[in-house]
């Protein structure tokens, strides 16, 4: 397939050349019936030079002198000759210049008429005007056709001429036209050759995002080109962090399992030991999956419906709450959504769903509205509340309010995390209704 300004020099190449023979041809035929009409006025201007010197006496003779009248029908050997005939066709007079030329058999015209033709007397074509007129005497009316004949040998030459002026020039004017666009497709491509350049120097590792400064038709689309290399950057920073950190938490419940598998305590110590460092072995390592796949923003990602979502998750945690039966309402219409990955939002809404579960009494509300640019997403519970003094350390890891209620104590930690990442806001308050009331906010991201 051609290159983009290979494409473009070809379609603004067949656009040009069409143009300019469009342009030659309207200009030919301009000239040639500029040169015709010309031509026409020139034999007219002779017939009446002659009608003017003409003289008819009462016996119907006709009496020109062609010499006082116009050189050219005076020389023999002009390309131009003049006649006069008669109604019934007779030749009643011709120019000195027609002695070595056949007169035409010319039809006589109604009187009043002009005719100006081109014709092919033998093997050469001629230019004819013929004008009909009365001549008056004191006697009679004598009707007469006057007619000039010129070759078209001048005509031809002269048409000959302007065309090969016409195409020479053109032909120079196409090649300098196509050399300037050439050179203006090459400097207006040549931002799209430097996000080229560029993006071949990031796929080599010697620069990181695209730094020029594109117009503003490339400008979105450099700006995303970077949005995405850096949110990959940010990923692969995440994962190496997060490997980083489970590495280095696993350092301290192994060296206590090896310590248990040393010891000389008794066996029921032993595996309490052990079963208390799987189970923090497993808290640890579910957090850092969770967290390295935190999927942050993006451009790009796919508006995601809240309802469908909150539904769904609603049916799966009262599966696991079957003891449970809290009256649930959904405050939300069915068109809010964000642009968020799918599983962020999973884990966001399904983390506050299952604490307002978890510690509700009788009722359960999940909110979600569209604030300006913002979703706001409040999930509130009748239960004890959260203290305003813990608010701040339930998120952080591992931290519980209640510690007699079974948990890991990530859930909120983990929401946080995700909101962070997203550029969002999160807050933790009493419900005034007694309860816990979660909010979070968004960008629409429209």
């Amino acid at each position: 397939m051609m290159s983009l300004s290979q494409r473009v020099l070809f379609s603004a190449t067949l656009v040009l050349l069409a143009f300019i023979i469009g342009i030659a041809l309207t200009l030919d035929r301009a000239f040639y019936d500029s040169a015709r009409l010309g031509v026409q006025d020139r034999l007219f201007a002779k017939l009446l030079m002659l009608m003017g010197d003409a003289e008819v006496d009462d016996t119907g003779v006709l009496d020109l002198e062609t010499n006082l009248i116009d050189a050219e029908l005076g020389h023999v050997n002009s390309d131009t000759y003049g006649f006069v005939i008669d109604q019934a066709g007779a030749v009643l007079w011709r120019s000195t210049s027609s002695l070595n030329e056949n007169i035409p058999t010319i039809s006589p015209l109604d009187i009043g008429i002009k005719v100006f033709e081109q014709v092919m007397l033998g093997d050469q074509t001629y230019f004819i005007y013929r004008y009909a007129v009365t001549w008056e005497t004191p006697v009679r009316e004598y009707p007469l056709t006057f007619v000039v004949v010129t070759n078209t040998t001048l005509f031809d030459a002269q048409i000959t001429q302007y065309r090969e002026d016409l195409w020479g020039w053109l032909i120079a004017l196409i090649a300098l036209l196509l050399f300037m666009q050439m050179l203006v497709l090459r400097w207006g491509l040549k931002p799209l050759r430097n996000v080229s350049m560029e993006l071949a120097a990031i796929e080599s590792g010697v620069q990181e995002n695209l730094k020029g400064n594109y117009p503003s038709e490339l400008k979105l689309l450099t700006d995303n080109i970077n949005s995405l290399i850096n949110h990959e950057h940010k990923q692969q920073k995440r994962y190496r962090n997060s490997l980083a950190d489970l590495a280095h938490s696993l350092k301290t419940p192994l060296a206590v399992l090896q310590g248990a598998v040393n010891c000389e305590e008794d066996e029921v110590s032993r595996r309490k030991i052990i079963h208390e460092q799987i189970d923090r072995m497993d808290n640890i390592i579910q957090y850092q999956l969770r967290r390295a796949v935190t999927a942050g923003s993006s451009t790009g990602m796919a508006l995601v419906l809240l309802k469908p979502m909150v539904d769904r998750i609603i049916n799966t945690v009262q599966k696991a709450y079957r003891t449970k039966q809290p009256e649930i309402v959904v405050q939300m219409d069915d068109v809010v959504g964000v642009r968020i990955d799918e599983g962020d939002l999973m884990e966001l809404l399904g983390n506050l769903i299952d604490n307002a579960f978890k510690w509700c009494r009788n009722s359960i509300q999940v909110c979600a509205e569209c604030r300006d640019n913002q979703v706001v997403i409040q999930v509130k519970d009748d239960g004890p509340g959260i203290p305003s003094q813990e608010a701040d350390r339930i998120l952080e890891r591992c931290v519980r309010a209640d510690q007699s209620t079974p948990g890991h104590g990530i859930g909120l930690a983990i929401v946080h995390d995700i909101i962070q990442a997203y550029g969002g806001e999160m807050a933790i308050a009493n419900n005034p209704a007694d309860g816990a009331c979660v909010t979070l906010c968004l960008k629409k991201n429209k």
